[in-house]
């Protein structure tokens, strides 16, 4: 079912995607690229980061009454400070903000109205958390397919009256269609699981350990790229960060295949084994899996590259070089991501923290070399080599967390 809807929804995206191609062009793209990141960043920094604490946490103690309580009640403390200061940080500074991602201020009052929407940005994580943690599939499925409708006829409907300005709009005001559906569609199971005593953190360290593992990994990530992106239109010039944006819109819509299987499976599954063996046994048949369906796809689209190119980005001609390192990177980055949802799903918050940051470190400095030899090309190129050496680092790192647990059980 979640691929069957990922793939109508991969369907309407390239359709949406060669609209805007031939409505705003490279430099359209690039700013929707800037935007998307910015909401990124705000979409961790407004829940602090709770999303995959809630998801662990309801898993595991969703028939104690008593715990989710203490959970939720801890939840909401960290989205009211998280929402708050959000939006507080990003109004006033909506001048500078709009400067530092579109080069002008034209669009301070987008900012503006964005800060505005940290509340709701919040509240969507923290009630996809719970449906996340519930693994209530079809609700999933059902809530995230009608929101994505909805957004895009919003959109679509946007760019036909208000052109780039419109589109950026309909990407800001989203949060409040998926909050609607996801109350119209999962209300009555949401209202039965979340109780809220406020005053109360009895989980503050064990959510406090997602909001730092989020900072790292969603935060830093979604910076980075507003960063990689503004270095390309330094170094080289705005067309061709419109070149790699679009480049990385078609590797997230192919990746979404994977996305949604970590959260309701992956997760809660790995937050249950505890045995080497098992652990090792779960890892191959997600890997038996996923990775000959994946790389088989993206064979097929390096083949059919110019096709693509010529359906979703017409006239966006400098992309075709970045296929090749892109898809590599993004073959190693999934076998990566099986196992690096060991971190999150033992809450193994130095491990991750430390990997992350040395993952990022590797990105940004391989970009930084390379871009000034190849272009934006040499940003894929760093997007491959980091995840070969993550890949290596995250192994490492599993290992020794089942070597430390044999060690525990020996002693016991």
């Amino acid at each position: 079912m979640n691929s069957i809807v990922i793939l109508i929804r991969l369907v309407v995206s390239l359709f949406i995607q060669r609209l805007l191609a031939l409505t705003v062009g490279e430099i359209g793209i690039s700013k929707i690229g800037q935007l998307r990141n910015l909401l990124g960043i705000m979409t961790s920094s407004s829940s602090l980061g709770v999303f995959n604490g809630v998801v662990k946490y309801v898993s595991e103690y969703k028939e104690d009454n008593s715990k989710l309580k203490a959970l939720f009640s801890t939840v909401f403390m960290f989205l009211f400070i998280g929402s708050f200061i959000t939006s507080i940080i990003i109004f006033f500074s909506s001048s500078f903000i709009a400067n530092t991602l579109f080069g002008n201020d034209e669009f301070t009052s987008l900012i503006k109205v964005l800060a505005l929407m940290a509340p709701t940005i919040g509240i969507n994580r923290v009630f996809s958390g719970v449906i996340n943690g519930l693994s209530e599939y079809k609700k999933l499925t059902k809530i995230e397919f009608s929101s994505y409708l909805v957004s895009v006829i919003m959109l679509v409907l946007f760019l036909y009256y208000f052109k780039l300005e419109g589109v950026l709009f309909s990407i800001v005001l989203t949060p409040i269609i998926q909050l609607g559906i996801i109350i119209y569609v999962f209300g009555s199971t949401l209202k039965k699981h979340i109780k809220v005593k406020f005053g109360q953190v009895p989980f503050f360290k064990e959510i406090l350990a997602f909001t730092l593992m989020s900072i790292v990994s969603t935060v830093l990530l979604n910076y980075l790229e507003l960063d990689i992106r503004t270095m390309i239109s330094n170094e080289i010039n705005i067309n061709e960060a419109g070149y790699w944006t679009a480049m990385n819109f078609i590797s997230k819509n192919y990746m979404a295949f994977s996305s949604s299987l970590f959260t309701l499976y992956v997760i809660p599954k790995f937050a249950r084994i505890y045995d080497s063996k098992f652990f090792i046994k779960e890892v191959v048949n997600i890997y038996k899996t996923l990775l000959p369906l994946f790389g088989l796809g993206m064979i097929l689209v390096y083949v059919f590259r110019n096709f693509v190119i010529d359906l979703v980005y017409p006239n966006f001609t400098g992309m075709e070089g970045l296929f090749k390192w892109q898809l590599l990177g993004d073959f190693v980055r999934l076998a990566t991501l099986v196992l690096s949802h060991q971190f999150l799903a033992k809450k193994m918050v130095k491990s991750f923290i430390i990997t992350e940051l040395m993952s990022l470190s590797l990105f940004y400095a391989f970009s930084k070399y390379f871009v000034v030899i190849y272009g934006a090309e040499g940003v894929v190129m760093a997007h491959f080599y980091r995840y070969v050496i993550y890949f290596i680092i995250v192994i490492v790192a599993v290992w020794f967390y089942f070597k430390k647990q044999n060690n525990i059980n020996l002693n016991e």
